[in-house]
């Protein structure tokens, strides 16, 4: 069931397309990953979706709702965690995380309880009476999740979320993606880091230049690459060149033996596998180890655009 449909979505910034005709549906349940370098339009898009700012034209929905028409009842569902940290340095964590629940009309002990298990969930408890003037960089991003989510919200967007953090706070902050999503959220999660996308996401989608160049299933996607796969199988008792058999399986296109490794370049490499174990394994060759590189979600988008992701 689609709980975001985006329809024909433009803003135009004088003569600039900022986003030019996006459509998109994001089931409910997802961690859907919308991936773009900087200026694709990814945080214009999240901005429309929050009704930050308005479209010059398109519609969206969230959870049968039109923003244009439903802001408010729209917002309730969805928790933002923007790019640039929303936070108040001269408040406390926790004042700071009840000041934004005042906003979802959270009141006397059900505030305080909701406060308090945001900061427990990003792992902040024991800092609720600090202020984040005194915080690192890391925790500040987790604070504004905590900020984010006191209103249990089903919609979760996370702008660019671990930029600029040291490594322990972004994988609190991945984990802490990962189980908002058991807890039921569904999550945008946009970024210029395709690690985390891959890491995260089930279904991904590409922007360039403020249009949606792919999506669809994170396996889908990466079938774009135009990047052949790499099959390395280590073994012994190599006893005879097995070359010329596994050339011939379909999508292979070089195979060569450096003492006990044979290495297999393909365009198909997971479904020539079991092929090429059985050409192996008839000689008595005995397998060690397989891995598999596959194509990646940079050599995806230097397939569909000619150029990095970071360029």
């Amino acid at each position: 069931m689609s709980l975001i449909e985006i329809h024909s979505l433009i803003k135009r910034y004088k003569n600039k397309l900022a986003v030019d005709s996006l459509t998109l549906d994001i089931n409910e349940g997802e961690i859907f990953g919308l991936l773009g370098p900087n200026g694709a339009g990814k945080s214009t898009t999240i901005n429309i979706l929050m009704g930050l700012i308005k479209a010059n034209g398109g519609n969206v929905l969230i959870n049968g709702l039109d923003i244009s028409k439903n802001s408010l009842e729209a917002k309730q569902l969805m928790g933002l965690v923007p790019q640039d940290i929303a936070i108040y340095e001269s408040l406390s964590a926790q004042d700071n995380v009840k000041f934004f629940g005042s906003l979802y009309d959270l009141k006397g002990a059900d505030l305080n309880l909701k406060a308090k298990k945001s900061l427990e969930f990003v792992g902040l408890l024991d800092k609720a009476k600090d202020k984040p003037k005194t915080f690192s960089g890391g925790m500040k991003r987790r604070l504004n999740i905590a900020c984010a989510i006191i209103h249990q919200p089903k919609i979760v967007i996370m702008d660019e979320a671990t930029v600029g953090i040291d490594p322990q706070s972004r994988n609190h902050i991945l984990e802490a993606v990962k189980e908002l999503n058991r807890q039921g959220s569904t999550i945008i999660y946009t970024s210029h880091y395709m690690d985390e996308v891959d890491a995260l996401c089930n279904k991904i989608g590409i922007m360039d230049h403020g249009k949606l160049i792919a999506c669809g299933e994170k396996n889908e996607i990466k079938k774009l690459s135009k990047t052949d796969e790499i099959l390395n199988i280590e073994a012994t008792d190599i006893r005879y060149n097995p070359i010329k058999e596994l050339k011939n399986l379909p999508g292979v296109k070089n195979v060569s033996i450096n003492e006990n490794t044979i290495k297999v370049i393909s365009t198909r490499g997971q479904s020539i596998l079991q092929d090429a174990l059985f050409i192996l394994s008839r000689s008595d060759v005995r397998v060690k180890s397989i891995t598999l590189k596959e194509p990646d979600l940079e050599s995806v988008f230097l397939s569909l655009t000619g150029r990095n992701l970071r360029d």
